[in-house]
Order: C-alpha cells, then sequence, then structure tokens
C-alpha cells in the first residue's frame, strides 16, 4: 500500500516545533538561496564548508541534521530542464532520506505557484513510487513509509492522478520483481483474476485446448515445452461510458525463459524471471486509467507462459502456422517472446481497436543499440510514433523511434514458410522482430515498445531502483493525449 497524502497550506518555518523527523525542500534554480525556508541557516552553512554554490544543488542535494533530530535534504529544480532531469534531481534528494526507511516525510515546495505545484508533484510522484518492494529476507524489517505531507499548498491541489500513477509503476515493478517461483503461469493468472475482481474488468483466459483448437501455434510452440500446461492468453477489459475508442495493450509475459534448446548461458540465465515485464507495464496501465477513470476503453491481452528445454520442446526449423494463418520457420528457440505475441496480437486486431500498443522486453539487440536508459519504440504510423516521442519528453520516460522500412523484410524471407522467425546472426534483430510482428496487426494503428530500460543500475529518473517500471507513466500520457485530441 502506496503512503497517504496530507496537504496542509500552512508553511513550514520551523521543524522542530512541527517534530518532523524527515523534511524534503524543493526550490526553483537560482543562483542565490530564498530568503525564508526551513533549515535556511543549516544549508548556507554545509554549502559554505563544501564550498558549494547554491545553483549545484540541481546535480548535487544536500541532506543534513536540523539539530532536533530531524534529517532535512535540499534540492533546487531547474524547471525549464526535461521531466527526465527534474525527476532525476528529486530523486537524488530523496534518497537522501528514504535510505533510512522514514515512517512520515513531509515535503516543502518554494517558488511561485506553478513552480509550487510543479515541485510538489514530482517530489510527491518520486516518494510514492521508491515505496521499498517486498524481499523474501528472513530480518526484512524495512519500514513502509505512511504518509507524505505536504506543507504550503492549496489545499485544492489533488495529487490523484500522481497517485494512479505511482501505484501503476508500483504494481508493474512489483510483479517484475517476484521470485519465478512465486509468479509461475498459473500463479500469474491467479493475481489478474484477482486485480480483475478487485477492479470490475472482463476477463476471460484462452486456455491451452482452447487455444489448439482455434490453431494459435506459434503461442503452442513455446508453451510445449513446459511441464506444467498452465500458459494462456488472458484479456482484461476496462469500459468507460464516456469512451468514444477503444485501444488494445498486449504485453509479453514469460515468467520465465530459458532459451529452450538454444539454452542461455548461466550469465544470461540470471534475471530471466523478468521477462515478463511487458505484461506487468501493460497491466499496470490499465490500473492508472482504472484510477483515473479516464474516457477510454481499454482491452488488455497478455501472452503469459514459459520457454523452457524439455524432449517436448520447440525446436529449430519447426514450421509452425501462427493464428493468422501465418507459417512461421523456427531459426532460434530464444526468440520466444514474438512468438507468443504474434497470436496475441491476431486476437487483439480481431476486435479491431483504434490502437494498439504492445510492450516487451523483446531483444538485447535494443540494449546494445540504446543501453538501458531509453527504450525503443516502433510504429507502421508516423504520426504515432512522433506523438509517442513526444510522450516520452512530458513522462520522463525517454524513448527513441526505429525505422521500420520494408527492405529489412528480405532477411525473414524462408525457403520452406511464409517467414523466418528470426535470423541467427542476430544483425538488427530489433528491428527484424518488430518487422516479423507487424505481420500480425492487421494494418492496425500499431505501436511496439521493446523494453530496453525495464531494468537500469541505479535506477532510472524519479525511480530508484533498478527495476524501473518503465513504460508506465509514458503509457497513461500518450493515452491521455489521445483522449485530448478527441474532446
Amino acid at each position: 500500500m502506496l503512503a497517504k497524502i496530507i496537504i496542509s497550506e500552512a508553511a513550514l518555518s520551523d521543524p522542530a516545533s512541527a517534530e518532523v523527523s524527515y523534511l524534503l525542500v524543493v526550490m526553483p534554480k537560482s543562483e542565490l538561496l530564498p530568503n525564508e525556508f526551513a533549515g535556511r541557516e543549516v544549508l548556507q552553512a554545509l554549502l559554505k564548508r563544501r564550498t558549494m554554490k547554491p545553483a549545484e544543488l540541481g546535480a548535487e542535494p544536500l541532506a543534513a541534521e536540523l539539530g532536533q533530530g530531524g534529517i532535512a535534504a535540499w534540492v533546487m529544480v531547474d524547471f525549464a530542464a526535461p521531466v527526465f532531469e527534474r525527476h532525476t534531481a528529486v530523486r537524488k534528494a530523496l534518497q537522501l532520506l528514504l535510505a533510512e526507511n522514514p515512517r512520515s516525510l513531509d515535503i516543502v515546495a518554494i517558488g511561485d505557484d506553478a513552480q509550487q505545484r510543479q515541485a510538489a508533484d514530482i517530489a510527491v510522484y518520486c516518494a510514492l513510487v521508491n515505496a521499498p518492494l517486498p524481499t523474501q529476507k528472513k530480518n526484512d524489517d524495512a519500514r513502509v513509509l505512511g504518509t507524505i505531507t505536504v506543507h504550503g499548498i492549496d489545499n485544492d491541489q489533488s495529487f490523484a492522478r500522481t497517485l494512479a500513477l505511482a501505484e501503476g509503476n508500483y504494481l508493474a515493478r512489483l510483479l517484475t520483481v517476484l521470485p519465478p517461483n512465486e509468479l509461475t503461469p498459473a500463479i500469474y493468472r491467479q493475481r489478474i483474476a484477482a486485480l480483475a475482481g478487485d477492479n470490475a474488468w472482463q476477463h476471460r483466459e484462452f486456455d491451452l485446448p482452447q487455444l489448439k483448437e482455434m490453431g494459435a501455434g506459434a503461442f503452442l510452440a513455446v508453451a510445449q515445452g513446459s511441464a506444467e500446461q498452465d500458459a494462456a492468453i488472458v484479456r482484461v477489459s476496462y469500459r468507460n461510458e464516456r469512451a468514444t475508442q477503444t485501444v488494445a495493450l498486449v504485453g509479453k509475459g514469460i515468467c520465465f525463459d530459458t532459451g529452450g534448446h538454444n539454452l542461455k548461458p548461466a550469465r544470461g540465465m540470471l534475471g530471466m524471471h523478468e521477462d515478463m515485464n511487458g505484461s506487468a507495464v501493460a497491466l499496470a496501465i490499465l490500473v492508472a486509467v482504472t484510477r483515473l477513470e479516464l474516457p477510454v476503453n481499454i482491452d488488455c491481452w497478455l501472452a503469459i507462459a514459459q520457454n523452457h528445454l524439455s524432449p517436448t520442446a520447440y525446436k529449430q526449423n519447426d514450421v509452425v502456422t501462427a493464428l493468422n494463418g501465418t507459417t512461421i520457420e523456427i531459426i532460434h528457440t530464444d526468440a520466444e517472446g514474438r512468438m507468443v505475441l504474434a497470436d496475441t496480437l491476431t486476437l487483439a486486431a480481431r476486435e479491431k481497436p483504434a490502437m494498439i500498443i504492445d510492450f516487451a522486453t523483446l531483444t538485447g539487440s535494443m540494449v546494445t543499440a540504446l543501453g538501458t536508459r531509453y527504450s525503443g519504440i516502433f510504429s507502421n504510423r508516423d504520426d504515432l510514433l512522433t506523438r509517442a516521442v513526444a510522450g516520452g519528453k512530458t513522462s520522463g520516460e525517454r524513448v527513441s523511434a526505429f525505422p521500420l522500412d520494408a527492405d529489412y523484410e528480405v532477411a525473414l524471407k524462408s525457403e520452406v514458410a511464409d517467414t523466418k522467425q528470426c535470423v541467427i546472426a542476430g544483425e538488427a534483430d530489433h528491428i527484424l522482430a518488430a518487422r516479423f510482428l507487424l505481420k500480425f496487426v492487421d494494418a492496425l494503428p500499431w505501436l511496439h515498445m521493446d523494453l530496453s530500460a525495464a531494468s537500469c543500475e541505479g535506477g532510472l529518473g524519479a525511480v530508484a531502483s533498478q527495476t524501473t517500471g518503465f513504460g508506465v507513466r509514458w503509457g497513461v500520457e500518450l493515452l491521455e493525449a489521445l483522449i485530448s485530441d478527441e474532446e
């Protein structure tokens, strides 16, 4: 459960009298310190001792004891800088306080009305998303942040959107870090069903017997290697009476990926319980949309399976028939994500949504291309690609567009099937994977996000943990922009 937000219109001038234990002060970037704020004299002395200028607090926030046992952290935010940089600055300051696992946090935002509101919103969001994730340690005594009190802003400022975005991000990271024995396909399906019940979503599962009858050969090829035949394509749907269009969200949910017959080495297999991150992001966006009651209908399609090595696992040079009739020559069994997404995208496309967005930790080549600080995107519509890049800037979750030109298709030509699944060399695999997925969206407007930023050592933007929940805030902002165009 995330912290409760309390708004206090009164300014906090004396932290000691208010019995404040952990205080964050956010100021607009300036060469000079503001005239009055909590702990000004302490900060001034600290800056002098370190020979720092006030403006340097944006890159290097400071923290110190206030004298009565409380601790304050101070940071300056450049409101002209990109959202990502603003989030990063505030997150760094918060880490100085959250490292002690406080029960309560007080926030003071300084500046004009617009700056105060922006600063307070960023600070609350960063504090919420950095709530500690549960661990399996015997002596895990991490305390949960219970309350966040924001001082000196109007009581009419609502943090409902901030809370919804943070809840979505936290859910995505929580599901992603669960150990593989605690999030098998069967357990994951139970969790999704429980979320559907809690949120009044429509819920339907396509289990393996149904998928076999339907002819979903691409999905079944991956699932057939698991002893536990618990894989499924799950659909959960949100409906809003004010909606004029439906958007399909599709997520790759490989709960563990061994690589199959093309077995991963130990280094590559470590962490493969996080290969379901795309499905967690799609599900988390659905949660945030539900909390915000956005006027858009959402169908969320989740491809839940595992890629195991066994005598029944699919093999190189197998030829399988996907749900839309496309025959696929298997080239590498570790390219399973595009296989389960193929049939899931086909199911989503059959409903004729206004747009399809899919999320997947799909290719290592995207990490090679971008590192882990951006995620890559593809689209069959230039206007969607432009919107997606803009959404990366406004959300603080940065994305980079990649080509999808038809001449890449020559690499996927097969002598025995309609298409190869991939190529063995791996060159431009992120682009070839997108070209492969394009075959299953029925020419509908489509965005594909290859989540290279799902895991970033040292944290990313607002999030301090290695597992970032990247894509949730981006997805909500993109949907809000589409809704705004309809109004």
